[in-house]
Formats: C-alpha cells, sequence, structure tokens
C-alpha cells in the first residue's frame, strides 16, 4: 500500500493572508502551479487560491489585484488529507468531492505537500486507480 507521502509534491510553497493578489499570481507563475495554500504561523492551514479564485472573484470583478489580499478571496474550507494516509483514500475523497488536488497535513495539521491527480496517475502505480479518480472528479456536479 503506497502512502500520500510517497508521491505528493512536498515542499509545497504558502503565502500569507495579506498576501496581495498580484504577488501571488506571480509566485504560482514562478513556480507553475495553479493553487497556493494561505498559511499562518508555523504553517497553520487558513485557506486556499487558485488561480481561477483570482479570475473569477477579482479581476472578473473589477478588484485591484494591488490592493486585494488573498485571505479577501481565498477559499476557507480546504480539502485535505493526511501525509501516513494511502493513496487509495486520499483518491477516494478527491472522487467524493470532485476536486483535483488535496493539501497534504502531518498529524500536527501542518502543511507538508499538495497531492494531485496529476501525482497520483504519474507516480501512484495504479492505472485503474487515477482512471476511476479522473472519471468521478471530471463528471457533471448534480
Amino acid at each position: 500500500m503506497m502512502l500520500v507521502h510517497e508521491i505528493m509534491s512536498a515542499n509545497a510553497e504558502c503565502v500569507e493572508p495579506t498576501c496581495n493578489l498580484r504577488q501571488a499570481a506571480q509566485r504560482m507563475q514562478r513556480l507553475d502551479v495553479g493553487c497556493l495554500p494561505i498559511c499562518g504561523e508555523g504553517n497553520r492551514l487558513q485557506g486556499m487560491v487558485t488561480d481561477r479564485d483570482i479570475i473569477l472573484r477579482a479581476v472578473a470583478v473589477g478588484r485591484d489585484l494591488e490592493q486585494t489580499s488573498v485571505e479577501e478571496i481565498m477559499s476557507h474550507e480546504v480539502r485535505y488529507c493526511f501525509d501516513d494516509q494511502s493513496i487509495e483514500q486520499a483518491a477516494n475523497l478527491m472522487e467524493e468531492k470532485q476536486i483535483r488536488r488535496l493539501v497534504v497535513l502531518n498529524r500536527d495539521k501542518n502543511l507538508v505537500g499538495i497531492l494531485s491527480l496529476g501525482d497520483i496517475a504519474a507516480r501512484g502505480h495504479n492505472d485503474q486507480l487515477s482512471g476511476e479518480a479522473l472519471e468521478k472528479v471530471c463528471e457533471p456536479a448534480h
């Protein structure tokens, strides 16, 4: 049984809640990622901001990217898994919630990585699991 920490993208960078949207977008560009965890002191997860959040919750409504903080548009309800869980459990959560990535926490609830469907497909060594997860995540919401 493979565990999440074996295939996750470790050392995920996070941003502070006060970071402005332009800085967050530039960090996403530099890291070539579509999301950033929002962390306070001690890498404590507070939320998540995605490239889609920036477009739909800020750009589309004319918010100033320099004056708007990630805290103002971030998603507060962040789905996560633990680094010592099986990849099957993580994939099942992705399927159930129809999400493409999970924040990975240690048992002290500190951020340790990000797990994406791509990680499961590329490094999970279980084509059936990754295929099923992708199929469920891509189903239209009811």
